[in-house]
């Protein structure tokens, strides 16, 4: 029996505790405005609640991929747990990226990291083979409902030529 889903919070945005297990890698499907306190929804294609990322984690965001969002659609980024982060001089952990697609070389990108002290956040490149993606795809598929599904069934046939069944690759156990 896998517990993780039985420790899910009741948020409405992917929080740093989904992260707890280890980092996760998700593909960009759309961006979009939020509000003032949090002006931008990310939706991902393998997890069912928008991320929201801090100010620090879009301006990193900026500096690797630019500032035009349209563009971020079909991308990919890996995001991990920092227990390190404080809000409120607490350290409460937050959500960090450590890769990112579409990056030829590793980038640091400076950032404020408390009131007048600065310090280099470091992303590396985001490789891929195909069965770290259908080892993906085979966790997502757990959760997946059906139209994600045929999605998964459709990478995994581009993955491996169409010479497995997607089901049985990402969905067996």
């Amino acid at each position: 029996m896998d517990l993780s889903d039985t420790i899910a919070p009741t948020s409405d945005q992917l929080d740093a505790v989904d992260l707890l297990g280890g980092p996760r890698t998700f593909t960009v499907e759309r961006v979009t405005a939020g509000n003032d306190e949090q002006p931008v929804n990310i939706k991902f294609a393998e997890f069912p609640r928008v991320w929201r990322p801090g100010k620090s984690m879009r301006r990193v965001l900026v500096a690797c991929w630019g500032p035009d969002a349209a563009t971020y659609v079909g991308r990919r980024v890996t995001l991990y747990c920092d227990t390190s982060v404080r809000f409120g001089g607490q350290e409460v952990g937050g959500t960090r990226i450590s890769h990112l697609s579409h990056l030829d070389k590793r980038r640091q990108v400076p950032l404020l990291v408390s009131r007048g002290k600065s310090a280099v956040f470091v992303v590396q490149p985001l490789v891929e083979t195909a069965e770290s993606r259908i080892a993906e795809f085979k966790r997502e598929w757990k959760t997946a409902d059906p139209e994600r599904r045929k999605v998964i069934e459709a990478e995994v046939a581009a993955l491996t030529g169409g010479t497995e069944s997607a089901e049985t690759t990402a969905g067996g156990e």
